[in-house]
């Protein structure tokens, strides 16, 4: 007999990330801009950075590519915290909010590029991982300290 669904907790961010990525917050337009694809440049795997700069594309494809990347780099870090492809991935967890940022945004990015069966499969996704905060602004937390 079990319980439920397990649930995977992501591990924190580096200490680095949050700090530029708290100090680019204060910035604006381009300078933001260049500040947070820094943090990608210098972190690579980390979703909450994708997250931050597919906020800032200049277009809808852009963003869609960059919640794209941040989705993927989250999925490889469950799978390295040991998610198997099902159970829970709260954002209850700020340290899982910048991956369900991501997959909250392929969705919408997603839909607004015409991809409407990638749009319904992320919501889906979403709604599985995370079924209290799915569409809600908890999902979209940037707060992964």
């Amino acid at each position: 007999m079990t319980a439920g669904l397990g649930e995977t907790v992501l591990p924190d961010e580096e200490r680095d990330i949050v700090d530029r990525l708290g100090h680019a917050a204060q910035l604006d337009g381009s300078d933001r801009r260049e500040a947070v694809a820094a943090v990608v440049r210098d972190h690579p795997r980390s979703s909450r950075a994708w997250a931050e700069l597919a906020v800032l594309g200049r277009d809808d494809m852009e963003s869609y590519a960059y919640f794209r990347v941040g989705y993927h780099r989250g999925l490889d870090a469950l799978r390295a915290a040991g998610w198997r492809g099902s159970g829970l991935v709260t954002s209850a967890h700020p340290s899982n909010r910048g991956f369900l940022r991501c997959l909250a945004g392929l969705a919408e990015l997603a839909g607004a590029i015409g991809e409407r069966d990638e749009a319904e499969r992320c919501r889906i996704f979403l709604a599985q991982l995370d079924p209290v905060s799915a569409g809600t602004s908890a999902a979209s937390d940037t707060d992964a300290t």
